[in-house]
């Protein structure tokens, strides 16, 4: 069986239209956006009382289980302009040693790192290329950090739109050929992820792309959203206590936040919600800052670093969703120093044999740090998220070399 087959029939989608996240302005369905007048992001509306009833619980625990089950609560109208990698459900795999050692019988990890490209911005990437198909753009152009680019030029290559992708120099090499190795024109920059934005806004300016930037077209929320969708439906439809999501533009957690709602709406989850926390480096912490100051709005971080390159994000367009998101859940936002990094990663692969990215170890450390702060309880059924495999990321050489012509002290191996 194709791994696709269930793509290749209709299913209704039921969008009725966008709305700016600030405002509450409307805009039609069906026509190529951007931002809102007001310049903040689109969200998708529908009709979930139409789509609850043809998406039923029943009717998913008959599907594959991939983004793509989720066809109703998703804007992509017409089957034939679905681009698909292969997007599989990704596990839910406990982290015992380490839980353990804590005293948390629950402490979970969703390791996104088996999607297309290795990282959960496929998800994103998906439908926000599978959208611009279906309203005919032709050349996309965006920043990155590295993940969100491979994505990008995977999808974009497969269904023939020309890709331009802009990173900071200091990206991971592995990213940037994999960007170059799936088909974009990419270019290093002497700057950070926002600087690389001004040069795609002013190239769509000069050149006429469609402008794909985190939060600057309304589809890679729908795309994120399904780690919602899909987590609740792993746990039985019982959300856990808390979630410990990698911050930098904060789709994901936004679109999670937003996943919730339309599952409570279509009558599938109560009304109880995860504590969100926004998981952030100490060497860029803009979200940290504007919740501890009791901000809506983030101003950007100068000078930011952070090994954790997927989360170094100066300043975030989503700025105000992210924080209303955490706020409404009665989470908080945590920045954990690069040193916590490196030891959470180091621990996860050691104790547990899961290799984790740095920004996924930027979770973990911030779960060891909120329970050492009383912020949590080992009780906490708690669910960190690995947003890529750690084998794309540096990794120090701890080999050990012989002499097979010389004498060994195999007592000593």
């Amino acid at each position: 069986m194709r791994h696709d087959a269930n793509l290749t029939s209709d299913r209704p989608t039921f969008v009725t239209h966008l709305e700016c996240a600030m405002t509450g302005e409307h805009y039609a369905a069906d026509m190529l956006h951007g931002l809102s007048r007001v310049g903040r992001p689109l969200l998708v509306r529908y009709d979930l009382e139409k789509a609850g009833q043809v998406l039923t619980k029943q009717a998913l625990a008959g599907r594959p289980a991939d983004l793509w089950r989720y066809r109703e609560l998703l804007p992509v109208r017409r089957t034939e302009n679905i681009v698909s990698l292969g997007e599989n459900a990704t596990p839910i795999i406990s982290l015992d040693q380490i839980g353990r050692s804590k005293g948390a019988a629950n402490l979970w990890v969703k390791d996104e790192g088996r999607l297309p490209t290795g990282s959960f911005k496929a998800r994103g990437l998906v439908m926000a290329i599978s959208m611009a198909k279906e309203l005919g753009v032709t050349t996309i152009a965006m920043p990155t950090n590295g993940n969100a680019g491979a994505a990008a030029a995977a999808y974009a290559s497969r269904v023939g739109i020309e890709s331009v992708i802009f990173c900071p120099a200091d990206t991971p090499e592995i990213n940037v050929r994999e960007i170059a190795a799936q088909g974009a024109r990419v270019y290093r920059v002497n700057g950070l992820i926002d600087d690389c934005g001004k040069l795609v806004a002013a190239g769509k300016e000069a050149n006429g792309w469609f402008d794909l930037s985190t939060l600057k077209e309304p589809y890679r929320i729908e795309g994120k959203k399904t780690m919602g969708l899909e987590l609740a439906e792993q746990l039985g439809w019982e959300l856990p206590d808390v979630i410990f999501y990698p911050t930098g533009g904060g789709t994901g957690l936004i679109g999670m936040w937003k996943a919730f709602a339309e599952m409570e709406a279509l009558g599938w989850i109560g009304s109880k919600r995860p504590h969100m926390v926004a998981v952030q480096a100490e060497g860029c912490a803009p979200m940290v800052r504007a919740w501890e100051a009791g901000e809506r709005h983030a101003t950007r971080w100068n000078d930011a670093h952070t090994i954790a390159m997927g989360i170094r994000v100066p300043q975030a367009v989503g700025d105000f969703l992210i924080l209303d998101a955490v706020r409404e859940s009665g989470g908080f936002a945590m920045a954990v120093s690069d040193e916590a990094i490196v030891a959470a990663v180091d621990d996860a692969a050691r104790l547990d044999g899961l290799l984790l990215c740095p920004e996924g170890g930027a979770t973990l450390a911030a779960w060891r740090k909120a329970l050492g702060e009383g912020l949590i309880s080992p009780d906490d059924k708690a669910l960190l998220f690995n947003c890529a495999t750690g084998l794309k990321y540096p990794m120090a050489d701890q080999s050990r070399t012989l002499d097979k012509d010389g004498p060994i002290d195999f007592s000593a191996l």
